[in-house]
């Protein structure tokens, strides 16, 4: 017989019920009074709460939808600075003051660097984005030519427009499709049923660095787009595992480029990876480099200082240095011209643009497949000890310090993203929008289908929302008066049953939704 435990998660789950919520105790400031309140735990979409996945599944197809075919320019109104921020950004200038001064008088500047970071730390929390100091230059130089065997890219003079263009046809309509494009990575040998035929000849290693530089790769390809479309090119895109494994990117682009010249940017991208070179093993098994306070890591053998990153980097300054690694795009690349408000636009958003982002890349791989789980398989081993970042332990493994390298570290146990099976070497986000999609972040989109359901329910959608009212703390693990797990979705189960029956009875009442009773309850 189920488990009574299980049988309440499985109801839970049906009626979009978070089943790990975060216990919060509520207090009013203006009654006094406190209670407990279970948050949803909000996870990403590859969350192991089924509800909150399919929540956030729905809030990015209603982003998609919204953005993909905007017909007016969106505005992004800039937020006035608080007290707060303009007193951080005072005594940020006062401690640089002095901070220069004492560099020029020759004293000891790291506790001033360090009240520098802090208030820098603070300036962040505060809600502010960038650097007050911009951007500040490493002292390297790298070429800006284009490389010999990459095409060159046609530009267009650049308008302030975030709309693509309008095309009227003989009877006056007029049109302003947008476009869907797929891109992939390059063949690494063979592929039959989602693996190597052979997997001995198979690029393990191109594929994995690919996959860990991916999301740079993404970027450069929307620089070039918006350099050749002269606008100001505005995009939703998600990436998914192909069938071997591999990432690949589908992009909703508003506006419209030729098939030649969307091939021709694909062709023209690519991205460099300029970081230490990985050919030679200087330390493996149990011979590692040993740490030592205040130095750094040693070479146990000899005792000298392993080069820091930054020095590694600047090794490269010589202009017959060649990058560690040089990403472009396959041969296939894939663009349609679409339509807003039509049954293909929905397809692509529902059976494309979304449809795995609630699976990690892992997951498409058949467990029903022993070719494709051992395909699996060698990728994670690739991966292991493939730097993955500045700060990838396995930076030791071939001479270098990490940057910011602590005590500890070894290689083979980087926490990064990227080494992890579930992710086999993509460590970037799933989802990619630009700033002016659909004017609206996701905090706006959950309001927005919250205002819904209240409204259809005749509620008042501002109630109840003074931000200086109530205040939050978190619960700690065995707190008395914190409820069982069970019983307090055994409570959540009972609100939404009573919430589904009072939506339905309102929705049947309803001429023109677009959402469903279901996805409407999500929310």
């Amino acid at each position: 017989m189920p488990l009574a435990r299980e049988v309440v998660d499985q109801l839970a789950i049906s009626l979009g019920v978070c089943i790990r919520p975060v216990p919060m105790r509520c207090l009013d400031t203006t009654t006094g009074s406190a209670r407990i309140v279970d948050i949803p735990c909000g996870a990403t979409l590859e969350s192991k709460c089924p509800p909150c996945a399919k929540r956030n599944l729905q809030l990015r197809k209603a982003q998609c939808r919204e953005g993909w075919h905007l017909d007016h320019e969106p505005v992004i109104p800039a937020t006035e600075p608080t007290d707060e921020q303009r007193y951080l950004v005072e005594l940020r200038a006062q401690l640089q003051a002095l901070r220069d001064q004492a560099e020029r008088d020759g004293e000891d500047l790291a506790p001033w660097d360090d009240a520098l970071a802090e208030v820098d730390a603070d300036l962040r929390r505060s809600g502010l984005r960038g650097s007050v100091l911009g951007r500040t230059p490493t002292g390297r130089r790298r070429s800006t030519r284009r490389r010999q065997d990459a095409p060159d890219l046609p530009k267009r003079k650049k308008v302030s427009s975030t709309l693509g263009r309008v095309y009227e046809s003989p009877d006056g309509q007029r049109f302003r499709p947008s476009m869907f494009i797929t891109l992939t990575l390059p063949s690494y040998g063979r592929i039959l049923d989602g693996a190597p035929v052979d997997p001995a000849a198979y690029d393990y290693r191109r594929a994995a660095r690919d996959a860990l530089h991916f999301s740079k790769l993404v970027d450069r390809f929307v620089q070039n787009l918006r350099r050749v479309a002269g606008w100001d090119v505005q995009y939703f895109a998600t990436v998914e595992p192909q069938k071997r494994l591999a990432p690949h990117l589908h992009l909703a682009m508003r506006g419209t480029l030729s098939r030649a010249e969307i091939k021709q940017i694909a062709a023209a991208t690519y991205h460099q990876v300029w970081w230490p070179p990985t050919d030679h093993v200087v330390f493996d098994g149990d011979t590692l480099p040993v740490w030592e306070d205040e130095v750094g890591y040693l070479d146990p053998r000899t005792g000298e200082v392993l080069p820091t990153w930054d020095q590694a980097l600047d090794a490269l300054a010589d202009e017959d240095a060649e990058p560690l690694h040089v990403l472009t795009f396959g041969n296939q690349v894939d663009a349609k011209g679409v339509l807003g408000g039509t049954e293909r636009a929905d397809h692509l958003i529902k059976h494309y643009l979304t449809k795995y982002l609630t699976k990690s890349i892992a997951e498409t791989c058949d467990p029903d497949n022993p070719r494709q789980k051992d395909h699996a398989d060698r990728m994670a081993d690739a991966l292991r000890y493939e730097p993955c970042s500045p700060t990838c332990p396995n930076w030791l493994r071939y001479g270098v310090q990490p940057k910011g390298a602590k005590p500890g570290q070894a290689p083979g146990q980087c926490r990064g993203k990227g080494h992890k099976p579930e992710h086999l070497g993509y460590p970037g986000r799933r989802v990619l929008v630009s700033r002016k999609w659909s004017n609206k972040t996701l905090t706006d989109h959950r309001a927005d289908r919250r205002a819904w359901v209240l409204e259809t329910l005749g509620l008042s959608a501002t109630a109840g929302t003074d931000p200086n009212r109530y205040t939050w703390r978190p619960i700690p693990p065995g707190d008395p008066d914190l409820p069982p797990l069970g019983q307090r979705l055994l409570i959540e189960i009972a609100n939404r049953q009573r919430w589904r029956a009072l939506l339905a009875e309102h929705q049947a009442q309803a001429d023109d939704t677009d959402l469903s009773a279901t996805e409407v309850v999500a929310a």
